[in-house]
């Protein structure tokens, strides 16, 4: 297996035949890789699905979709996809899983189809944006708490829903989490995204331009990657410190991506 840094705050390609991935036997080295670098990519790969869910469950445990299915495609296509209008969120930058206590580890993102124009994916690395914070930048984010949202993600592709899609998104959940998450291995990384609507305590005004200002350093140059898929890529990226979105493309693309996620093994911690 070799491994190539992609930027120096995150990302790394991953090369490595389908035989040694499966093996398990590099599992330990690869999920540490993760959470240092936040995204692995493995160019054309071209697993199968059961390849993909057999690597999945190397790194840890596989977790199911919300009906039980241990893969999920990644469409605009409904034919393909029943609730692809949900999806229309990915095109703005989140974390998965805000509305839980404990958000899942990872995603496994691997191109089955490909459209002509968007469908790229954007990564941010939120270790490394609170790392390079100032010391006196952390000391003002310390113990802040913010009040997450699914309705308030919708918001930004439908901004004028009727009042019963509003409460159909209301009924998906709210949770108020830490701005800065102590994970257990002592780092600490932002939480933000689509899903974060204020900041607990704060002034409208002054909520809004704190948690602009730090998407806007978190996605910035030096914390980002856009990775632009290739057919067969798999793609793994660190749920708990990072934050993604896609590019926009349209329902008739034909884009295809499968997915498998790992369980969580830490709930969000101030």
């Amino acid at each position: 297996m070799q491994v190539t840094d992609i930027k120096p705050d995150i990302g790394t390609w991953v090369e490595a035949s389908k035989e040694v991935l499966l093996s398990g036997g590099h599992a330990t080295e690869l999920r540490a890789l993760l959470e240092q670098r936040g995204v692995l990519v493995f160019p054309e790969l071209h697993f199968t699905n059961e390849e993909l869910v057999a690597f999945t469950q190397t790194l840890g445990t596989l977790a199911p979709e919300i009906r039980g299915e241990i893969t999920y495609k990644i469409t605009m296509d409904e034919k393909e996809n029943a609730r692809a209008d949900y999806l229309k969120g990915a095109f703005y930058w989140h974390i998965d899983g805000t509305m839980s206590k404990m958000p899942i580890l990872a995603s496994l993102l691997s191109a089955e189809a490909l459209s002509k124009e968007g469908g790229d994916t954007g990564f941010c690395n939120t270790y490394a944006a609170y790392d390079h914070l100032s010391e006196e930048r952390k000391a003002e984010l310390d113990g802040l708490r913010v009040h997450h949202s699914f309705w308030n993600s919708q918001l930004y592709h439908q901004p004028e829903p009727t009042l019963a899609k509003l409460e159909e998104w209301m009924s998906l959940g709210s949770n108020e989490l830490p701005l800065v998450w102590k994970h257990a291995s002592g780092r600490k990384s932002l939480v933000l995204g689509s899903t974060a609507q204020y900041v607990v305590g704060m002034e409208p005004q002054d909520s809004a331009k704190l948690l602009h200002g730090l998407r806007d350093w978190a996605t910035g140059e030096p914390f980002h990657y856009r990775h632009k898929w290739s057919l067969g890529d798999l793609v793994i990226w660190d749920n708990t410190g990072t934050m993604h979105r896609a590019t926009p493309y349209t329902a008739d693309s034909g884009r295809m991506m499968i997915r498998t996620k790992l369980e969580g093994e830490e709930p969000f911690a101030a």
